[in-house]
């Protein structure tokens, strides 16, 4: 296959995909049920928190820094962080005790009853993923995951759950980020606009 041909197949799948969710009503309401979830949590002084892997973990920094500093509007930051930004903690958890409850043992640091914590994974099976939602919900926070097809071990573990219908993984995270994007907009709109 040459350069041309990937090219324009990679292009093609995404607006194939981004066409199939905005044709889908469940998806839509999902999107804008994300967004309330979030809006409730800061209008009620909370906080978000984000964790992914890899890229997820990258699209987790950056809807974090939508939120926290600006998307469109000139406004006061609100209280969003990615979970895997301290690297000496992360570092040291997976140290001590296991890569896979690094981000759950950030949230029992940090997350209080009303917060909400994001999970992106595109299998839905990472398990630093997982606990962390499931550790979460003991403490009483909203838990949103956003995944690829079938959402794996993450889903049982969501208040909201947003499944890309696919198993591409650069397919689901660009997905995955124009929703972020849309909830950001909207949460910056409904808690901003009339300043």
């Amino acid at each position: 296959m040459d350069n041309s041909t990937i090219i324009k197949n990679n292009f093609q799948e995404s607006i194939r995909l981004k066409r199939t969710l905005l044709e889908d009503e469940r998806m839509i309401s999902a999107i804008h049920a994300g967004a309330g979830l979030l809006i409730q949590a800061f209008k009620s002084d909370g906080k978000v928190l984000f964790c992914g892997n890899g890229g997820s973990a990258a699209d987790a920094q950056h809807l974090s820094a939508e939120l926290s500093g600006k998307y469109y509007l000139d406004r006061p930051p609100l209280q969003a962080e990615a979970l895997h930004v301290n690297t000496s903690f992360l570092t040291a958890v997976a140290n001590d005790y296991s890569f896979d409850e690094t981000y759950a043992r950030l949230v029992t640091g940090s997350a209080r009853l009303g917060d909400v914590v994001i999970g992106l994974s595109t299998s839905g099976n990472s398990k630093n993923i997982v606990n962390a939602l499931k550790e979460a919900k003991k403490i009483g926070c909203t838990t949103i995951g956003l995944t690829g097809k079938g959402g794996g071990e993450l889903a049982a573990f969501c208040d909201l759950w947003i499944a890309i219908p696919s198993e591409n993984t650069p397919r689901i995270q660009e997905c995955h980020m124009i929703i972020g994007h849309t909830i950001c907009e909207i949460v910056e709109k409904e808690l901003f606009s009339n300043q």
